[in-house]
């Protein structure tokens, strides 16, 4: 079992119907910072097609079985921007994103704007990224979808280069610069941290080896962590890779009682077989009382529960 793992809360900044009622889920967020949670983590969406099947389509990312939890036209905040304005009203929980899609940005540009947050936020910035399961984004922006994993290379190689060197330079078949600066530089020493999500694959394993091992297991990867742990495991060291310090996101939900409270032994569950099988960190995410007071409240208690069975 994992020591000193992490908590992290899924915060839903998306809505399946109108509304413009956003204050509480900043609010939420803040809640999350003063019951104790570690990292709060949101998803995005750009853009949306009119079909929304290929979420259930695993040849192309999607999860079998799953459903997309909102249709075309529900409403997604932009997940850097919100983090922004997380990181004005909180102190110490750090800023995560699962996923962000960072190949749909320049990379230059997402490289400043990552930093820039960083900075503002006093170092508390966590990127996870994936390649997304929908062609409508890709050709939103007019990338193509079949490249989606080359591009999310390219977009990590530049934002690494760009965090790291003073004077940068870099030549593929995308982008081509040289004699490059770019300030300020993240607050964290050796960049931002990059979590990778995905499958137990070669393409996967060998992004885990070059932008750092930190892996938000998804698909079939997610359900039997003590199958697809050891299997990343040696997938990164056939890619040439160390798996030594391989860091795993686990996923648990949120339950709630017949009384309307948070279930915390429901909750910890698959967290502790989750940390037993080698995840690092359990990111919560589903029901959470409406009140951001009575969210505070119920999360401390789920946090002093999850430091226990995780021996601190």
């Amino acid at each position: 079992m994992a020591r000193n793992a992490t908590l992290s809360v899924l915060l839903r900044t998306f809505s399946d119907e109108p509304t413009t009622d956003w204050n509480t889920t900043l609010q939420m967020a803040r809640a999350m910072d003063e019951a104790g949670v570690d990292r709060v983590v949101v998803s995005e969406h750009l853009v949306f097609g009119e079909n929304l099947d290929a979420y259930a389509d695993p040849s192309v990312g999607g999860t079998a079985g799953g459903r997309q939890p909102t249709g075309p036209d529900g409403m997604w905040l932009e997940p850097l921007i919100f983090l922004t304005a997380v990181a004005a009203t909180t102190t110490r929980i750090r800023l995560g994103t699962a996923v962000l899609l960072a190949a749909l940005r320049r990379p230059a540009v997402l490289a400043k704007q990552l930093a820039t947050l960083d900075v503002l936020s006093g170092g508390r910035v966590d990127l996870g990224v994936g390649v997304g399961w929908q062609r409508e984004e890709y050709d939103a922006v007019g990338l193509t979808f079949e490249d989606r994993g080359r591009l999310l290379d390219h977009t990590l190689e530049v934002c690494q280069l760009l965090w790291t060197e003073q004077r940068a330079e870099y030549a593929s078949p995308e982008l081509t610069f040289d004699g490059i600066h770019q300030m300020p530089k993240p607050l964290q020493p050796s960049g931002i941290p990059i979590w990778i999500s995905g499958t137990v694959n070669k393409r996967v394993a060998r992004r885990l080896s070059a932008f750092g091992t930190r892996w938000i297991p998804w698909g079939p990867a997610i359900t039997n962590l003590d199958e697809s742990i050891p299997a990343m495991r040696q997938a990164i060291a056939d890619a040439g890779g160390d798996p030594a310090g391989l860091q795993v996101q686990g996923s648990a939900g949120l339950k709630k009682t017949a009384d309307g409270g948070l279930d915390v032994e429901a909750c910890l569950a698959p967290a502790a077989r989750q940390l037993a099988a080698g995840a690092t960190d359990i990111r919560f995410g589903g029901w959470l009382p409406e009140q951001p007071e009575q969210a505070a409240e119920q999360l401390a208690v789920l946090v002093s529960a999850f430091r226990e069975i995780d021996g601190r």
